[in-house]
């Protein structure tokens, strides 16, 4: 039986051995790739400086994959469109829209559901049920920039899932969103969000990207931390943070710590003291991230009292710190809030 391939998860090097199967030249692949990652056409016969022989052949062995965009709100401010795209299989993933003074910011998911259970996040609700398809990510901007008439400026990989746990599939999204042939997006302005796969930390960093990592620490200590994010008994902090030392000398980027700020549990000035002694060496930006509601967990969001000084005791050890912009709460699409919904798969005719 022949396997059909979408022609969104293959690179530019796989695209040109599938052509020369067909006896073209290489440079046919980056035109191909053209079409599918730059243009976003949904069929063969819009490719019209491609030959009819090879858009026949491509025609019976691949395709080019399309999300179904199930649903949509707009936050009251209008700043963050959150979008329920369907997968062909019957599950969906939410992407998020964001508008900046400096672009558009699109968060990308990279799983159907989570298997990292961190206590506040609605991600991992209804379990993991799989990886995403390098194609299956790229198609979310696409789609959101089909929707919404804007081009996307910045992505950041952190929707649904943990993007290292789908390391092959979010390094091939990657290098295609970030190539000429692709949206070109310069990789800096590409954020990658993780809960701290150590090994895979470390595999990112061989690849010298320019992106920027960030850690979602949310504890100062093994104690606290195993409880917030559970991977932290498989990769403790000590293990941890040397790996983002790694991370920051061999690319020379900064490494963003993630902070979600849940009020009474993680939010003292004396945890904040902990937290500036775990980073002093460390090379890093900590993100304040105020926490947002998740109706299934019994936490409650810091004070603005207890935000301002956490991040005082911080500053007043030379560490830098931001406190996030709120976006979409109102939608359930800020930081913590996208969660796995499900539709059933269409019916064939």
């Amino acid at each position: 039986m022949t396997v059909i391939v979408d022609l969104k998860d293959l690179t530019l090097e796989e695209l040109e051995a599938l052509v020369a199967t067909y006896g073209e030249p290489r440079y046919r692949a980056r035109q191909l790739a053209e079409w599918v990652f730059k243009k976003g056409v949904s069929s063969f016969g819009e490719m019209t400086n491609l030959p009819a022989r090879l858009r026949d052949y491509l025609s019976g062995d691949a395709m080019i994959g399309r999300l179904e965009i199930i649903d949509s709100r707009v936050s009251a401010k209008g700043d963050t469109v959150k979008y329920l795209l369907g997968l062909a299989d019957g599950n969906s993933v939410e992407t998020v829209l964001m508008r900046h003074d400096y672009g558009r910011t699109v968060c990308v998911s990279t799983q159907v559901g989570c298997r990292m259970g961190c206590r506040f996040c609605a991600s991992g609700l209804g379990g993991w049920v799989r990886h995403l398809r390098a194609g299956e990510i790229y198609e979310q901007l696409l789609s959101v920039q089909r929707a919404s008439g804007e081009n996307v400026t910045h992505v950041v990989l952190m929707g649904m899932g943990e993007p290292l746990d789908n390391y092959g599939n979010t390094v091939r999204f990657i290098d295609n969103v970030s190539a000429a042939y692709g949206l070109h997006l310069s990789q800096r302005r590409i954020t990658l969000s993780t809960c701290g796969l150590v090994p895979r930390i470390r595999d990112l960093a061989r690849r010298d990207y320019g992106l920027t990592l960030a850690v979602s620490l949310h504890a100062p200590n093994n104690e606290l931390r195993d409880i917030l994010v559970p991977v932290n008994r498989k990769y403790p902090l000590e293990e941890l943070i040397p790996a983002c030392v790694e991370y920051a000398r061999r690319t020379g980027r900064r490494v963003s710590f993630e902070y979600a700020l849940l009020g009474g549990i993680n939010d003292t000035p004396e945890l904040a003291m902990e937290l500036a002694g775990l980073l002093a060496h460390a090379r890093g930006h900590v993100n304040l991230i105020p926490a947002n509601p998740v109706p299934e967990y019994d936490f409650t969001a810091p004070t603005a009292a207890a935000v301002g000084t956490f991040r005082r005791v911080l500053e007043a050890r030379g560490i830098p710190v931001s406190v996030r912009r709120e976006m979409g709460a109102d939608i359930g699409a800020a930081c913590g809030q996208l969660r796995r919904r499900y539709r059933p798969p269409r019916r064939r005719e």
